[in-house]
């Protein structure tokens, strides 16, 4: 299946990368976040990928342009270092198109702005570009793929949590609590859609929205709750923590390390 990424966004919480490059491109060891996302698609098959360019687009594209293999794979040199050998490859059966969608347009926006490139698939899969996770995908799939929803999403739960201040309006505090996250789920940004879903959204909308909603009255929308690692790269510190995890050994989105790689899953495969 292709996979949708909406990679046009600034992400203005983590001010000190984005004045120079797009959130995506934060890196998490040697590889940008966008780089482990789309390599856990491609554990499991799904290795062709629709990128939705804006906001300092030059750089996706500069970086795919120059894509250095030597950097996450074993190699062997010789001749003095004329010769470089891999001994394993990452994106060189990968197909990535890159499509200009805008460096203000909301995510429906980009999602109309590439549906020429995903209009002969009865299903695609699409990703916020911002976050982990090591989600059973193949599961994932295969029960959306017998339902009759037009869209799914995973429902993970918040990673942070804030704190309710109680006051007068004379500004003195009554009390200040803790927000529990017991019981709340969040849309974690790793969706499946059906080609239908574009009869759903209109000019203007954002997708959580009016569309969603649009389904949500017809019972066409799911979610599947996922208790497993998720985390999305928001902040700074989500970037230390990522990159806590990685220089440990310890990526848990990593299941391209510890698993043999997948086959695709295929609509076809509904009625078997």
């Amino acid at each position: 299946m292709k996979v949708v990424l909406f990679c046009g966004g600034q992400g203005m919480r983590l001010r000190e990368y984005s004045e120079q490059i797009p959130k995506p491109m934060v890196p998490v060891g040697y590889r940008p976040i966008l780089w482990h996302l789309m390599r856990y698609y491609a554990h499991f098959g799904h290795k062709e990928f629709i990128i939705c360019l804006g906001y300092r687009a030059d750089v996706i594209k500069s970086y795919f342009l120059n894509y250095d293999e030597c950097l996450s794979n074993d190699f062997v040199l010789s001749e003095g270092g004329n010769q470089v050998e891999l001994l394993n490859r990452d994106i060189a059966d990968w197909k990535i198109t890159f499509v200009e969608t805008g460096s203000h347009t909301n995510i429906a926006g980009r999602l109309l702005a590439v549906r020429e490139h995903v209009a002969g698939d009865e299903i695609f899969l699409a990703n916020y570009a911002d976050g982990l996770c090591d989600l059973p995908l193949d599961d994932y799939l295969a029960s959306f793929i017998k339902s009759q929803a037009v869209a799914k999403f995973v429902a993970v739960k918040p990673t942070t949590s804030f704190h309710i201040v109680d006051m007068k309006d004379n500004g003195f505090v009554e009390r200040v609590r803790e927000l529990s996250n017991a019981g709340i789920w969040m849309n974690g940004g790793f969706f499946a859609f059906r080609k239908e879903i574009f009869d759903y959204i209109h000019k203007g909308e954002e997708i959580v929205s009016e569309p969603f909603q649009r389904l949500i009255d017809e019972k066409r929308l799911v979610a599947q709750k996922y208790d497993g690692f998720w985390m999305s790269m928001d902040t700074f510190k989500d970037k230390q923590l990522l990159d806590d995890l990685y220089s440990r050994g310890d990526a848990p989105w990593e299941l391209w390390r510890r698993e043999p790689e997948c086959e695709p899953r295929s609509a076809e495969s509904k009625s078997r």
